[in-house]
């Protein structure tokens, strides 16, 4: 008989608004949100705010004036995800078999451990201690059970934080799935789950004990190896080493419409470096580019203008000016003048291993170096210290609204918090 599997989900609890905590302990208790870009809605939410019915995605301007005591702050990703490598990197400790799902995320492997159950306990407290973040475990032998785990762990005070599906009776499992709507389970969206309900499949249980044969000729392969994971059957493995992006976009809208070319340039420049060094980071380089701007898709009195274009690059590259010279050339040729702009974005494709990648000698090559030096500075320093001249920090009136925004404190050594 096979050994039972540990599979254990690691999630923070309100990512982002524990990440605002971790340097303001004042707010502690306190309702809190994020906002997403230009401060447009709400992308996480303290359990506070959570208590007080507002939903995710609700635009702040409709909830900011009713609730006057929550907390506002705008999106601080380079924070976000500074803190997030460090979770990941205090989750390798414990378990060296691990996949990153999502910023706020992981799955650990622990099979074979003896000390499971303590160690999950161990988990949360070293993030609680260490990094200041809180997180729960799901503890179950399938990914989609230990997504499951994870939500119990989350919602009921008694599991502490810690809850494991497989000390678990086979009466006390069949509770748990009889009182857990649908729509729980992991790979049920929204239509999925309308589709399901219709069929009379309103809770996890219904949906184990539904006909196998009929739920894989209704919806597919994909929900008979969810139906499969419920049963405590892996399907899924954990995947150390996720494959390559097929492309690479950057975009985002302005905080005021734009139409003067040059801060359009600006701005497309911005997201050219971005691309460039995601590029490099993942070791990959691109044979195509796609630039495009939109006008303000909720300006009914305006004409929409919304173009694109694609270019390609004479050999794959991932050199940070060869980028930014080909998006601004597209750029050129799709603006209109006089045309005021909300949105600018870019977008890399047809990418391949930079290490699989023939050259010949009719080729030209992009150094490496001066890219090198770029992204070792702005690694120490600080991200924009070492910038091509498009990217100019002058010209940026295009930025997002961040009237919120907390301080770099971990990757801007001028905003590092002072003990006092």
């Amino acid at each position: 008989m096979a050994k039972q599997c540990d599979i254990a989900l690691v999630d923070c609890d309100n990512f982002f608004v524990s990440c605002e905590r971790v340097f303001r302990p004042d707010l502690e208790g306190k309702p809190v949100v994020v906002l997403s870009s230009n401060d447009g809605c709400v992308i996480s939410r303290s359990k506070e705010v959570k208590a007080m019915g507002i939903k995710m995605g609700v635009p702040w301007f409709q909830v900011k004036n009713q609730f006057p005591d929550i907390i506002p702050f705008s999106s601080n990703f380079p924070l976000y995800a500074d803190i997030s490598s460090r979770v990941k990197c205090l989750l390798a400790e414990f378990c060296p078999i691990q996949e990153v799902y999502s910023i706020d995320e992981s799955f650990l492997d622990l099979t074979g451990f003896s000390d499971v159950w303590n160690r999950a306990f161990a988990i949360r407290e070293a993030c609680r201690r260490q990094l200041g973040i809180p997180v729960c475990v799901g503890i179950a032998p399938t990914k989609t059970l230990a997504k499951l785990a994870n939500h119990i762990a989350k919602k009921h005070p008694r599991s502490r934080g810690v809850f494991s599906w497989n000390r678990l009776t086979d009466e006390q499992k069949d509770r748990i799935m009889a009182s857990l709507p649908v729509d729980e389970v992991w790979g049920v969206g929204r239509r999925l789950n309308e589709s399901l309900n219709r069929q009379g499949i309103r809770t996890v249980l219904d949906l184990v004990k539904a006909d196998r044969a009929v739920m894989r000729r209704r919806y597919g392969v994909v929900l008979d190896r969810i139906i499969t994971e419920l049963k405590g059957e892996p399907c899924l493995d954990i995947v150390e080493v996720h494959p390559p992006r097929q492309q690479i976009l950057s975009s985002r809208s302005f905080g005021k419409p734009v139409s003067d070319f040059e801060a359009l340039a600006n701005a497309v420049a911005y997201h050219a470096t971005h691309v460039a060094e995601s590029l490099r980071k993942e070791r990959t380089l691109a044979n195509l580019i796609q630039v495009f701007i939109e006008t303000d898709r909720f300006k009914t009195d305006r004409p929409i203008h919304c173009p694109q274009i694609c270019l390609a690059f004479e050999s794959p590259t991932d050199n940070t000016s060869t980028l930014v010279r080909k998006a601004v050339q597209g750029l050129e040729k799709i603006v209109m003048e006089k045309v005021s702009y909300k949105k600018a974005g870019v977008c890399v494709s047809e990418l391949e291993p930079k290490d699989q990648v023939n050259q010949d000698f009719f080729t030209e090559v992009d150094s490496p170096v001066i890219c090198r030096v770029m992204d070792d500075i702005n690694r120490r320093f600080g991200s924009g210290t070492l910038r091509v001249c498009r990217n100019d920090l002058k010209n940026r009136d295009w930025r997002p609204k961040t009237d919120n925004i907390s301080p770099a404190y971990t990757t801007d050594f001028s905003q590092v918090p002072e003990c006092k």
